[in-house]
């Protein structure tokens, strides 16, 4: 409760300090000093009163931590009580031979009008007042507080966790966080002083039913030893005023156990206690609509109160018609803001607006949605896994996920493959056809849609699917339109490996890596290299189709040589070297000798000569484009004579001649002399300027 809202002299005793003190002095006097009747009436009224604005209180609390006095006050209250029944029982017994009006108005009021004037009445009214506080309510709160407070305190280390959790990830600020904690604090502390006030309520039910025996009789032993006092005269006197006492005690003290029982077992909500169960009890037509049928259909029945089922039904029957009538309302009001609420939304931008771009697209037109769709007999997301496991077992690194979508831009049969968000290759399928590839030697002709493999450019055919057989006889090599998309997938993931590597994928092998040699991981990065020079390491073996698979090898070549050098591309020949057998063997397979082409000494020479100390930019263009020229030509030659074209260069001059070779001879594999090992024996087949240096 806010003390703005308190009256004026309340809120100067609460200002000043003293309202707390004078509480308890009021209630020691009332202990050890005998109060007069008019007091008394005046502190059982404050009593009820007290009692009924906690109850109120309650009711109208939203959470049961914005009322954490609760137990304190329950405490208080019930002091207060224990000492009003000293207080009164004093009165009682002292002169009560006098009459009803000997305790005070409101002691009478209760003995005489409440029940009646009939203290056998009394008795049974106090008897069932009693059960109802002390095994119903007193009983029920308290089983609710213990466990809930058992329940709160086994949670407090999963809630400080998680509160740790959202502030290491960022989700919360640290004024947050310690707010959060406080109040798992308060939660922890307030359910374990009600568990622990429940308590002084049950005991206070219990002591209601001591005092009212002992009240009758000590008041018949007075009465009838004291003052000459008939039997029936001295029950009906001092019965009559401890069943008003007894009364006037035991109403304040079921309107705080109830209010104990609420507060405990509240849920936290935006609506008071009224506000839920209008919502949550109401909410519902249907549960009022059966109710209105039953209760029309007991008010039926010969012999039954036919008005009082009859009027039920009515208003329950009233009350669902209007909540579904609100319902309705509430609907179309709802559609009336929908294009403002959506204005909203497009003015009220968030980080959450913007989207990460996606680092493996698969974007089809409509007519291609079949191949994606299980349900519709799909298989090409099956492929698709299936590509990213080869690719990832060949590499040495998890491919990431494709994401798939439909794009009404497209043309309908039209497909488009991005990287990073920028296309990297598109092309259109037919799913009601199949491809026909021409492999470079076939027998005859097909009648189709002629167009191009997307993946490697070969001349192909779209042909009906009833004249696979046909074409394959033929010679064509006959695909799937699923099987045509996964190849082009495979065959761009295969050329842009190296953009697919990122820090964290070279952070997760490293891990990987560390879990059975965690000593050379720990000299390599940091102590040798940053985890961005090994990054860049991996890129460019990548970027010339060098498999990293061999982890444990590279991290001990970068490890060895890191400590002399920390630029890329030295560290990439060297791994190279490390990597040559696996290089090899790739190329020539299990092939004794290796034919290759060599480069003619003086022009080789004169290729380390302008390489050096410039990276890459000190051979004349002229020279360098009659060397592509001639490796073409050499290259064609080897290719036709059905051997895997390879230029052996030496170390210096291997990265240029390589990256002039990728985009001029994308066939051409270059190597260099100390990437061959020793057991690969070398047949030089072509030699590109051996006698003259071409032309400068």
């Amino acid at each position: 409760m806010n003390a703005a809202a308190l009256p004026m002299p309340i809120q100067e005793l609460s200002r000043a300090g003293i309202g707390v003190p004078i509480l308890l002095v009021t209630m020691l006097a009332m202990l050890v000093l005998p109060m007069p009747p008019l007091f008394l009436d005046v502190l059982f009224t404050f009593n009820i009163a007290l009692s009924m604005v906690v109850v109120l209180v309650v009711v109208y609390t939203l959470r049961p931590l914005d009322f954490t006095v609760f137990p304190a006050l329950l405490l208080v209250a019930t002091l207060l009580r224990l000492g009003l029944n000293v207080a009164s029982t004093r009165v009682v017994l002292l002169e009560g031979h006098t009459g009803g009006g000997a305790a005070g108005k409101v002691i009478e009021a209760f003995g005489d009008f409440v029940v009646g004037g009939n203290y056998a009445v009394g008795l049974v009214v106090f008897a069932i007042l009693v059960i109802i506080n002390f095994v119903v309510v007193t009983k029920g709160a308290g089983r609710v507080s213990e466990v809930t407070a058992r329940f709160t305190l086994d949670a407090m280390p999963g809630k400080q966790m998680a509160i740790d959790a959202d502030l290491n990830s960022g989700l919360t600020t640290q004024d947050e966080a310690r707010a959060r904690r406080e109040e798992i604090a308060r939660e922890a502390d307030f359910y374990g002083s009600m568990d622990g006030a429940s308590k002084f309520v049950r005991g206070d039910a219990i002591a209601g039913i001591m005092i009212l025996f002992i009240n009758i009789i000590g008041g018949l032993s007075i009465g009838m030893s004291q003052h000459d006092l008939s039997f029936s005269v001295a029950m009906e006197n001092y019965a009559l005023l401890t069943v008003g006492d007894g009364l006037v005690a035991q109403i304040p003290s079921l309107l705080l156990s109830t209010s104990a029982a609420i507060i405990v077992t509240r849920v936290s909500s935006s609506q008071d206690m009224g506000g839920q169960v209008i919502s949550q009890l109401f909410d519902t037509p249907k549960a009022l609509i059966v109710t209105s049928g039953v209760l029309g259909s007991l008010g039926l029945i010969p012999g039954m109160p036919n008005l009082v089922f009859l009027a039920l039904a009515a208003i329950s029957g009233g009350g669902a018609w209007l909540i579904i009538e609100r319902d309705k309302q509430k609907a179309a009001a709802q559609a009336i803001d929908v294009p403002s609420q959506k204005d909203n939304e497009v003015r009220e931008l968030s980080w959450d607006d913007v989207q990460p771009v996606d680092i493996i697209g698969l974007e089809v037109g409509y007519r291609l949605i079949p191949l994606v769709d299980k349900t519709q007999g799909g298989q090409l997301m099956s492929r698709i896994k299936g590509v990213r496991k080869k690719m990832s077992q060949e590499l040495g690194f998890l491919i990431q996920p494709v994401h798939i979508r439909d794009n009404l831009d497209l043309n309908p049969n039209a497909y488009r493959l991005t990287l990073m968000g920028v296309t990297v290759g598109e092309a259109e399928v037919y799913t009601d056809r199949e491809l026909a590839i021409n492999p470079g030697q076939v027998f005859g002709t097909l009648q189709g849609i002629e167009t191009k493999d997307p993946a490697f450019g070969l001349d192909a055919v779209w042909i009906p699917s009833d004249q696979r057989d046909h074409a394959q006889t033929l010679g064509f090599t006959v695909v799937d339109p699923a099987t045509v998309v996964a190849t082009h997938l495979s065959h761009l993931l295969q050329e842009h490996a190296h953009e697919l590597l990122g820090h964290e994928e070279v952070q997760k092998m490293l891990d990987r890596l560390a879990e059975t040699t965690p000593k050379l991981i720990e000299d390599l990065v940091p102590k040798t290299l940053s985890v961005g020079v090994v990054v860049k390491v991996l890129k460019e073996l990548l970027r010339e189709q060098v498999s990293i698979r061999d982890m444990r090898t590279i991290a001990e070549c970068l490890a060895e040589n890191g400590a002399n050098s920390q630029d890329p591309v030295t560290l990439t020949s060297a791994v190279r070297v490390s990597l040559g057998r696996g290089i090899i063997q790739k190329i020539s397979d299990m092939g004794q000798d290796l034919p290759v082409i060599t480069l003619g000494p003086q022009l080789e020479q004169l290729l380390q000569q302008s390489l050096q100390g410039v990276e890459g930019g000190g051979v004349e263009p002229g020279l360098a484009d009659q060397l592509m020229t001639a490796l073409r030509d050499n290259v064609a030659q080897q290719e036709a004579a059905g051997h895997t074209p390879v230029l052996l260069v030496s170390m210096p001059i291997r990265t240029w001649v390589a990256r002039m070779a990728r985009h001029s001879v994308p066939d051409l594999n270059v190597l260099s002399y100390n990437e061959v090992p020793d057991e690969k024996q070398v047949r030089v087949v072509a030699t590109v300027g051996g006698q003259e240096t071409p032309d400068q």
